[in-house]
């Protein structure tokens, strides 16, 4: 009896044991990543930054039950060269990437293949990486291929110009195209998009729907193990090449249907209750799963809105208090909405001044992912400012832009130089601004403060880095 009774004994003990190790097991799972992105979202197009006509309840309960950035940055005020930034932790001053350059026969200047990016990386530390939506950094023909640049799922446009079009004729599933049931009209090869510009006749499949069902089938196939989900959406980003009162692409206006507003302004309002619609099935995913105690999500824009000049941005107050929105380099042009939930690690209805931007995503990443982070990264993990602890403050952020006259910027600590035309212009003059007292940036101080603007010059001068594949100074072109 008593031999029996030990026997039990044991085995009580050992099945605890075992049990035990499951719970620490489960515990010890590294968290997933999913990084959400809207396209051509203004800091205040959302509800929690102070956005009053258009409603986007589960972004905002992103913040109520995580915390919101007030100070974060895109990695430039455009689409290709910004995912740069996010995808490598390379500033502009030296990205491989610095615009929104075509390349033949399609898509643009690809990422080169010794680049290392986030999904490299995370790869290398057990994570099964899947993106799905707009890529931009490379045709499937080219080294830029997401499949190529670690990405063992891709879904979506590698082109950006076809992703102009929300009914596409096909979309890429790991380098081969799946075709859709719309019917396209391609434009004038003439015209500067060589003839990929386009809007269809026939709509029937819309693209970001179908990102969000292919995103949690991800999800779903992925959730025993580790993983990390690149979900850049195409909304709010207009259509330019489709005909006037359409260009804002979505299938209907939803709840916006009844109010007496300008068409492109129903669209934008629309295009954004979609995509919040979209953050609330993926974090209700996530939640139905049990993982969102060890899932991180991200929601942000990969630059600010379109110029005042198209009407609706300037309608919903799209950029809020800031000056510019796209292709600038003042603030409304690169501060982003950033939010990120991460249920007994983030503070719930928290917020963060902390200053920081694409760049510092890959470090981030690396620090939650359990990998080391390449040593000449520009970024510096924000992971601290997350868990609402001590972060050491950025020793600057520094941005270029290369379209139209071309531009730079810089900025440390409360301090922001800017200058434009640069290109025509390279010992033009600085504009220095105090975001602390003038966040508009509307009183220049390049003059009152002559040490302040060195500094800021010093940095600018030191982060540009030439590359003969982007001249920023017409005296660089004939280096």
């Amino acid at each position: 009896m008593k031999n029996l009774a030990y026997l039990i004994f044991l085995f009580i003990l050992a099945a605890c044991q075992n049990e035990n190790t499951t719970v620490k097991e489960v515990k010890s799972t590294k968290p997933n990543i999913i990084y959400i992105m809207a396209d051509d979202m203004g800091y205040a197009d959302v509800g929690c930054y102070g956005q009053q006509l258009i409603k986007t309840p589960n972004i905002d309960k992103l913040a109520n039950q995580g915390m919101r950035f007030t100070d974060h940055y895109a990695g430039t005020s455009v689409c290709a060269p910004s995912r740069c930034v996010l995808m490598t932790g390379m500033h502009m001053g030296h990205a491989a990437v610095r615009g929104n350059k075509q390349w033949q026969p399609s898509g643009q200047m690809p990422l080169p293949s010794q680049m290392v990016t986030v999904a490299e990386l995370m790869k290398q530390g057990g994570y099964t990486t899947g993106m799905i939506g707009k890529w931009g950094l490379g045709n499937v023909e080219t080294e830029g291929s997401p499949n190529k640049q670690g990405w063992d799922y891709f879904y979506g446009y590698t082109d950006q110009v076809l992703a102009h079009n929300y009914y596409p004729e096909y979309l890429i599933k790991n380098e081969e195209k799946i075709y859709l049931d719309n019917e396209v009209n391609y434009l004038d090869s003439t015209e500067w998009h060589g003839g990929l510009g386009s809007y269809s006749t026939v709509k029937k499949e819309y693209s970001n729907d179908l990102f969000t069902n292919e995103a949690l089938s991800f999800i779903d196939a992925n959730h025993n193990s580790p993983f990390f989900l690149y979900l850049p959406y195409t909304v709010p980003h207009n259509n330019g090449e489709a005909p006037e009162g359409q260009k804002q692409e979505v299938p209907d206006y939803g709840s916006y249907k009844n109010e007496d507003w300008a068409s492109d302004s129903l669209g934008y309002a629309a295009m954004i209750e979609r995509l919040d619609n979209y953050v609330g099935k993926i974090t209700a995913k996530i939640d139905s799963l049990g993982l969102g105690e060890n899932t991180l999500i991200i929601f942000t824009s990969d630059n600010g809105p379109m110029q005042e000049t198209v009407g609706f941005t300037r309608f919903f107050d799209s950029n809020g208090i800031y000056r510019g929105g796209k292709r600038d380099l003042y603030e409304g042009g690169i501060r982003i909405p950033f939010i990120a939930r991460w249920p007994e690690t983030i503070k719930a209805r928290s917020t963060s001044s902390h200053a920081s931007s694409f760049v510092d995503f890959l470090p981030t990443a690396c620090e939650i992912g359990g990998v080391p982070a390449p040593e000449n990264t520009d970024g510096t993990s924000y992971l601290a400012a997350l868990k609402g602890g001590q972060q050491k403050a950025k020793e600057f952020l520094y941005f270029e832009f290369y379209e139209g006259g071309k531009s730079q910027a810089v900025r440390k600590d409360n301090w922001k130089a800017v200058r434009t035309d640069v290109y025509k212009n390279p010992n033009g003059d600085w504009e220095l601004y105090n975001l602390d007292t003038d966040p508009s940036e509307e009183t220049n101080l390049a003059n009152q403060e002559p040490e302040v603007l060195k500094t800021l010059v010093d940095i600018a001068n030191s982060a540009h880095v030439h590359d003969p594949n982007w001249p920023l100074f017409n005296t660089e072109e004939s280096q």
